[in-house]
């Protein structure tokens, strides 16, 4: 039997939350019993996205009343008073005088030669993917630490297989997703002591509006499945239970600092 009620009655950030991993990560918090407060940029582009996730989180409470409850909130985490506002937006929507978890996953990946990459698009992926998840962090970090009684919580930050890897075409990129498992591991160190718990997920190749350009080559897609041992790219909803493993104390309660890779087995091929 599927475990349930995993995070009954806890309540989540998560930022970048309405498409991709992000929303994955969401419908599974929802579904083990968790409301949840999603940041979005409110793209008109991505408009299609927010309203299927909330017809989606209303269909998941129709079919089971333990569900937990949506939210969402606009704001870029470039903007260090958006993960502040997300925290505040979370505890009045859920009336909550806590924050359980937060899971950083905002972030942003255009491919470009080395050669070419000029300042504007170094500085949107390095404040969006790195500045934005200290923002993010250290405002829930706030919230776990200093306005709750008891202290503690779980702090999610969805790194990369590219922090492990170099990648020619992400020279931009990888840095910050080293620098996201880099901030897990820091915060780990100075947050054990308020029980808060910090974590990293890496995942490997999985499809998401980020690379589907580049998943559409048949051949390269091909190749990629190749070296992957499990023999197929990820999908979004591979990275849902491993964020509820690392959201939930009764299954992680002693996992801090800790690196978790979802890749199919990808990393170990390669080596």
């Amino acid at each position: 039997m599927p475990a349930t009620n995993l995070l009954a009655g806890k309540v989540a950030i998560i930022t970048g939350g309405t498409t991709g991993i992000g929303r994955a990560i969401c419908l599974g918090f929802l579904a083990q019993g968790c409301s949840v407060a999603v940041n979005h940029l409110d793209l008109e582009k991505d408009r299609s996205h927010l309203d299927s996730l909330i017809s989606e989180a209303a269909q998941l409470k129709e079919s089971n009343p333990l569900a937990g409850t949506l939210a969402h909130l606009p704001g870029d985490v470039r903007d260090p008073a958006t993960g502040t506002a997300l925290v505040a937006f979370a505890l009045s929507s859920f009336s909550s005088p806590r924050l359980d978890i937060c899971v950083s996953n905002a972030g942003i990946c255009t491919f470009a030669e080395f050669l070419d990459i000029d300042q504007a698009l170094l500085e949107k992926t390095f404040r969006t993917n790195l500045d934005g998840a200290f923002y993010v962090v250290q405002a829930a970090a706030r919230q776990m630490a200093r306005n709750q009684t008891p202290t503690g919580g779980s702090i999610i930050g969805v790194s990369s297989i590219s922090a492990l890897v170099g990648g020619g075409g992400q020279t931009h990129y990888t840095p910050t997703k080293a620098g996201v498992t880099s901030l897990m591991q820091s915060t780990a160190v100075a947050l054990g002591k308020y029980g808060i718990r910090c974590n990293a997920l890496l995942p490997g190749t999985i499809r998401t509006q980020l690379n589907e350009e580049d998943l559409r080559d048949e051949e390269k897609r091909k190749y990629m499945e190749g070296r992957i041992p499990l023999g197929r790219t990820g999908e979004p909803r591979d990275l849902a239970g491993p964020a509820v493993f690392l959201a939930c104390e009764e299954l992680s309660g002693y996992v801090t600092g800790a690196q978790l890779l979802v890749d199919g087995g990808l990393f170990v091929n390669l080596q």
